[in-house]
């Protein structure tokens, strides 16, 4: 039995040396990995940001009803281009009782003192006549007559644009609603039937259409608080829109809002640009755009590759690592200074002389029996 237990452990003693052995061999087997290096060179670097925002037009105009009513009929659609002073759609009014009733009133009032005032004229009108009054006595009768029947005119338009909304059937009706200006109908907001009601006091009024020039557009966006301190008016903005692909528009900056919003935990300003619209491209109001901001930029300068850099674990200052023989390197603090993320100016440290090591390149990996076989 003990022959048996010590030949068995001599067979495992072997097989485990030789298993050590065939795993030493494979595993110096891999080849070790070849660095390749590049060096700095001359180049320009912009530093850039990016702000978000919108594209709308620099003024849109809502048009309000001059009486109080229910759309009566629509003339024109959304997209619609208009001059001033075209219709857009017409009120049917809907007279206040009490309103009409007073004005009514009136009216019955004025014709009697009309009347009363006649009959005294007519009579004084004989007197003169006869000469047993005096012309001016006459003429103040006269006066008085003038007076009642223009009275009497006032109030019968006054009756008649409660009821009507208009005076003898005017051009200028209270009941059309007309475009302000030219442009083009963003919106019409209301439909025929709609009650309306005109602006007055607190009340702001029914829009019932909203007309702007689609030539003259904005840029409006924000910009982070730490980036909002580089920017200045009359910066040059490069607009992207994303209806619009591969295809940007120039603009300049007009506008930086004096004061910052809260959104999300950051602070953000308002900004906005002057955009300049090109006769074959249609901008509609409202596109989603992104605004490329040049915050910094420096002409023929020394760069090298950001991905060259390497950070100190202790105090993350970037460093390189310079080649100094074959497949040997030494490191290299430097000072870096502007990037824009590709990049990065280097101060000091190296010059286009040094070649830098590419740190993180990573062994191939190596292909299987059968890929082999499936690319021959």
């Amino acid at each position: 039995m003990n022959k048996f237990l010590k030949y068995g452990l001599i067979g495992a003693l072997c097989l485990g040396a030789l298993w050590a052995a065939a795993f030493f061999v494979k595993s110096n087997s891999k080849s070790s990995i070849t660095y390749d290096t590049t060096t700095a060179f001359i180049a320009s670097v912009e530093k850039k940001t990016v702000a978000t925002g919108k594209v709308v037009p620099e003024d849109e105009v809502a048009i309000k009803p001059q009486i109080s009513g229910i759309i009566d009929v629509i003339y024109l659609e959304e997209g619609a281009k208009v001059k001033a002073g075209d219709l857009i759609a017409k009120v049917k009014v809907v007279p206040n009782e009490q309103s009409l009733n007073s004005a009514q009133g009136r009216v019955k009032n004025s014709k009697i003192s009309l009347d009363n005032v006649t009959i005294e004229f007519n009579r004084n009108k004989e007197l003169f006549e006869k000469g047993v009054i005096s012309s001016q006595d006459f003429n103040t009768q006269k006066l008085r007559m003038d007076q009642a029947t223009l009275e009497l005119e006032n109030a019968k338009a006054d009756f008649e644009i409660i009821k009507l909304g208009s005076a003898g059937g005017s051009a200028t009706a209270n009941t059309n609603i007309r475009a302000t200006v030219s442009g083009t109908i963003l919106e019409i907001p209301v439909k025929e039937g709609d009650q309306v009601i005109q602006p007055g006091g607190f009340n702001d009024g029914t829009t019932i259409a909203t007309i702007a020039d689609l030539s003259i557009m904005i840029f409006e966006g924000k910009v982070d608080e730490g980036e909002v301190g580089k920017l200045a008016v009359g910066m040059p903005l490069e607009i992207s829109l994303g209806a619009i692909e591969d295809k940007t528009f120039e603009a300049r900056l007009k506008f930086i809002a004096p004061k910052g919003l809260e959104e999300a935990g950051t602070v953000q300003f308002k900004i906005e640009g002057d955009v300049k619209v090109e006769n074959d491209f249609l901008i509609r109001a409202g596109y989603s755009a992104n605004a490329s901001l040049i915050l910094e930029r420096k002409e023929d300068i020394l760069v090298i590759s950001e991905a060259l850099l390497q950070f100190d674990r202790d105090t993350d200052k970037p460093f390189v690592e310079v080649s100094v023989g074959e497949q040997e390197f030494e490191r290299r603090d430097i000072e870096i200074g502007i990037s824009d993320g590709i990049n990065v100016e280097v101060l000091s440290g190296v010059t286009e002389e040094d070649n830098i090591k590419i740190w993180n390149k990573t062994e191939p990996i190596k292909k299987g029996a059968d890929e082999e076989e499936e690319e021959a």
